[in-house]
């Protein structure tokens, strides 16, 4: 599978709650990141926690303001994330929807 996002490009974190084990934390839901590198290729975590299996996909670095996560903060927080959990984002970095 080709990377669908590049290293500075904005990204937003899905808003769903997907049923079962996942690795997308809930507080960067909706939130609008930049991705900082590609960090490998790997299976969804979710589908192995439920003893699946399935292709390879990127995995990435990404950085999200902390004010725009926890309203407050002036430093950075990088969060691992699957590229099933992302989408492009069309906004400013740390805004969310």
């Amino acid at each position: 599978m080709a990377d669908g996002f590049a290293p500075g490009e904005r990204v937003r974190a899905r808003a769903g709650d997907p049923a079962g084990h996942t690795r997308l934390p809930r507080y960067v839901r909706g939130a609008v990141g930049e991705v900082v590198e590609v960090a490998g290729h790997h299976v969804l975590a979710d589908m192995r926690a439920r003893g699946g299996s399935g292709p390879e996909q990127p995995v990435y670095h990404v950085r999200f303001a902390a004010a725009g996560l926890f309203g407050a903060g002036d430093h950075a927080v990088t969060v691992e994330l699957w590229e099933d959990y992302l989408e492009p984002a069309g906004e400013a970095v740390g805004a969310r929807r």
